[in-house]
């Protein structure tokens, strides 16, 4: 399937059902957007630089960058990038936390003419390798935190270019060099790597990130041919395999996205008055395609974000909160529960807070009373998936109380409820979740097949999600029909773990399942049928260290002399979820 071929699915196709959810919609939120008001994610960056270059686009540690320096540090990097010759549409891998380095980079790829990917920084040298190489990237912009785990694999990947940060580029001149002096030397959070400048293929390229914008500085960026059929982000996710896939994310996806989010938030932007004045928390990693959405809404609109590189340092993270008026917080349900626990966040001034916008794992009654209790402000949940772009469905944000539904279908989303054949079911009924809409995937990147698998005949995505819907258009799910672990919001795939640990020397077999848990949502149980009856729970803990990334580890492991399993020999998780 092409992406033109799905996108004309998506866009033409309309269900004959009357999208009962309409009338559920606040007053003003328009029952469709139109994606096309963009030739491209590209115009969307422009108009921004163009129209606001002396505002701030974010903030950092204290430290500010304008929309004209993103504007003059992207051009610079993405001149430079395409100095290396890379052909249009190339794929360049992000590997990067929440600092200003990740919006230029981001902006520079796109502006050049190439394909984001996005990876996590704290990915084990196994998974990195299977994304560079599944990705085909041939280039990456890592933080040197994190180029060790690089070292380790880049001689298997098509990787020939690396451009290597630091903490530190671009939080100015001296602060700049004294945070990326204590990262490196007192905290000591920079383990020691050697890049090789020699390739299997041949030599690479290897530059500081300083460096590679000085180079650009004195380069023209040349405007590429994109359009909103051009791939815009391989965004990653787990696979029925075990092994994660890239969801093709086109300009037009990611548009309309972004035009559907704006929408939705707008009866609460609108009390802030200049959406410029507003003040959105960037604590989610903007590697996950919710922030990374939100964080582009941003600069359509003109306001600015706060960077948080390290939210799970609660205290410092308050520290953040507490220094001026913020308006827009998105976190995930346990990010919630931390702030709550702090006594010092719980003293903060929330008048000026008009969204707390939760997602990437399901919100529970209790945090979200609390919120509202210390707050005043209604936590508004959401759901969506790397597959959509982000946010498929949401409450509205005028509501005045926690629903424990997933909310409406955004505008120009279509949900439907089907069976196991792919019918229609009435409202009340039980069954998958599907959606279509402009912002919803071309496809599985290079993996016809499971593309196929993934789309119904009228062209729905399938979710997984078991799911019912009212005759108000309100959406509650109930189950999952996919064995996914949601840890802090993070998508844990069980054939992954399975894959990874019956390597481990001394398991026979072993099956992952989740748990429910009071800080993370969920928690991974592994029960493992051991063929050296000397293997210790601690051995597997470590094999689990060095192979998966932290919120994949196991939490819990126990021995079993058998898995239950069915009358064909697949073991059956559900049993040991029910145990």
């Amino acid at each position: 399937m092409s992406s033109s071929d799905n996108a004309s699915v998506t866009l033409l196709t309309r269900c004959p059902m009357e999208r009962i959810w309409l009338s559920s919609y606040p007053s003003g939120v328009p029952a469709d957007i139109d994606p096309t008001q963009y030739p491209s994610l590209n115009a969307l960056l422009e108009q921004a630089f163009r129209r606001h270059p002396q505002d701030p686009v974010s903030v950092c540690m204290d430290r500010w960058m304008s929309y004209g320096q993103l504007d003059r540090y992207s051009a610079a990097l993405g001149a430079y990038l395409q100095s290396l010759g890379l052909a249009t549409g190339a794929r360049v891998a992000i590997m990067l936390p929440n600092l200003p380095q990740f919006l230029v980079t981001m902006a520079a790829v796109l502006r050049a003419g190439y394909t984001c990917v996005n990876v996590n920084p704290l990915y084990t040298a196994r998974e990195l390798e299977h994304q560079l190489k599944d990705s085909g990237a041939e280039a990456i912009v890592i933080l040197e935190n994190f180029a060790h785990t690089l070292e380790e694999v880049i001689d298997h990947t098509p990787v020939r270019h690396v451009v290597v940060a630091s903490f530190g580029d671009l939080l100015g001149w001296w602060y700049g060099r004294w945070m990326t002096f204590l990262v490196r030397h007192v905290a000591k959070l920079v383990p020691a790597f050697k890049l090789p400048y020699q390739g299997p293929t041949g030599p690479r390229t290897i530059v500081p990130f300083r460096q590679a914008l000085e180079a650009g500085a004195t380069q023209s960026l040349r405007a590429p041919e994109v359009s909103r059929d051009s791939i815009a982000f391989l965004q990653y996710t787990g696979g029925t395999t075990g092994l994660s896939k890239g969801a093709v994310l086109t300009h037009g996806n990611v548009i309309a996205a972004i035009l559907q989010a704006e929408a939705w938030f707008a009866p609460a932007i609108d009390r802030i008055g200049d959406p410029r004045r507003a003040n959105h928390i960037m604590a989610l990693p903007l590697y996950h395609i919710f922030a990374l959405t939100l964080m582009l809404l941003v600069m359509r609109q003109g306001g600015h974000a706060t960077l948080i590189p390290n939210p799970r340092d609660i205290p410092k993270f308050v520290e953040v909160l507490k220094a001026r008026p913020f308006h827009v917080l998105p976190a995930v349900n346990t990010l919630f529960n931390g702030l709550l626990a702090n006594a010092r966040f719980r003293q903060l001034d929330f008048s000026h807070l008009v969204l707390s916008q939760a997602g990437g794992m399901a919100a529970s009654e209790g945090t979200a009373r609390q919120w509202q209790k210390v707050t005043g402000c209604v936590m508004i949940e959401g759901w969506g998936m790397s597959e959509t772009c982000a946010i498929g469905t949401n409450n509205p944000v005028t509501a005045t109380a926690f629903s424990g539904t997933i909310g409406l279908p955004l505008p120009s989303v279509e949900i439907a409820i089907k069976d196991e054949a792919g019918r229609d079911l009435p409202p009340g009924s039980t069954g998958e979740i599907c959606i279509r809409g402009p912002n919803v995937m071309t496809g599985y990147y290079n993996r016809p097949e499971e593309t196929a698998q993934a789309f119904t005949a009228d062209g729905y995505l399938r979710t997984g999600d078991i799911g019912v819907m009212d005759e108000r258009g309100y959406i509650r799910i109930v189950d999952r029909k996919k064995d996914m672990i949601i840890v802090s919001g993070f998508n844990v795939y069980p054939n992954e773990i399975d894959n990874v640990v019956s390597t481990c020397p001394g398991v026979l077999e072993c099956a992952a399942v989740g748990v429910p848990d009071e800080h993370s949502g969920e928690a991974v149980k592994l029960y493992v049928v051991r063929s050296d009856p000397t293997l210790t729970e601690e051995q597997v803990m470590r094999f689990c260290h060095d192979n998966l990334t932290g919120y994949k580890r196991p939490k819990y492991i126990e021995f079993r002399d058998e898995l239950p399993k069915s009358n064909v020999g697949k073991i059956l998780r559900r049993e040991l979820r029910g145990r």
